[in-house]
């Protein structure tokens, strides 16, 4: 099954389909640190495109890392953050911040973080249950409109969500937790198949950890010569042309492990061995 390699986000914004995930690049020591930004320069010379952070990864210090390593960015790399969630000292370390002005001085930290003008693909991290969705949307639309974020995402939504959100804005990418063995947001998927909307899985990798759990995997690998991770990052690939894997790494091994997925070719049989793998029992 052959696949293609790349997505225009929002019709226009055309990014190479697998992408990097920044989470894990949290640095402590400078040599951490150092490591870091390591990773990040090694994605983009590997091709990277599409390239995803949030203010909550190390509240903004991951944005910082990023524009270390990687400004002044190269033509065509696109860095996608979130927004609406904030520190916190108490429960579990956050809140949800989706007041209009809360909205707005996170993307004003966020552009100065990331030293640039436009954000080409803002996500809303979640939404805000005690902000009416019109006026979390309306804020993200005035800033695209007065040129600060380029495409509104969203992130951990339902169908019925996307299609409220979409009454409001337009929405041009999803970013849910899915991977070959948890398939929880299918609907969400079908959902953006249906609109021309990409879908950004969040721990994409996850079932190629699980190689034990699921014969298939395991037998799969074997049989391409590739690793489980690759394959369950390939099967992403060639299960619906709007997923945009970003699987994330803090190590350049794994980094390069994972960017070789795309050059993993999954037969028909293979596919749907794989994709039956999703209802074996643990």
């Amino acid at each position: 099954m052959t696949a293609a390699t790349t997505f225009r986000i929002g019709g226009d914004l055309e990014v190479r389909r697998l992408g990097f995930g920044a989470m894990h690049l949290r640095p402590g020591s400078a040599e951490e640190r150092a490591a870091c930004v390591a990773v990040a320069r090694r994605a983009v010379e590997l091709g990277v495109t599409l390239v995803d952070t949030a203010h909550l990864y190390g509240w903004g210090a991951n944005e910082d890392l990023l524009a270390e390593a990687l400004h002044p960015y190269p033509e065509g790399l696109v860095i996608a953050t979130k927004v609406g969630i904030r520190h916190t000292t108490s429960g579990e370390g956050w809140r949800h911040a989706g007041a209009p002005d809360d909205l707005r001085g996170q993307v004003d930290e966020a552009l100065r973080r990331l030293r640039l003008d436009r954000i080409e693909l803002l996500q809303l991290h979640r939404l805000d249950p005690d902000v009416p969705l019109p006026d979390q949307l309306g804020a993200l639309r005035d800033l695209r409109d007065e040129g600060k974020i380029g495409r509104i995402g969203l992130s951990e939504v339902t169908a019925d969500e996307l299609a409220e959100a979409r009454a409001v804005v337009e929405i041009a990418s999803v970013q849910n937790r899915y991977n070959l063995l948890d398939r929880e947001h299918e609907p969400v998927l079908k959902a953006c198949e249906a609109a021309g909307i990409a879908f950004l899985p969040w721990r994409p990798a996850a079932a190629g950890a699980s190689g034990g759990r699921s014969a298939e995997i395991t037998a799969v690998a074997a049989e391409l010569g590739a690793t489980p991770t690759q394959v369950a990052l390939a099967w992403l690939l060639a299960h619906s042309p709007v997923i945009l894997p970003i699987p994330g790494t803090s190590s350049v091994a794994h980094l390069e492990e994972n960017l070789g997925a795309d050059a993993v070719r999954l037969g028909r049989e293979q596919y749907e061995r794989l994709s039956r793998a999703a209802t074996e029992t643990p």
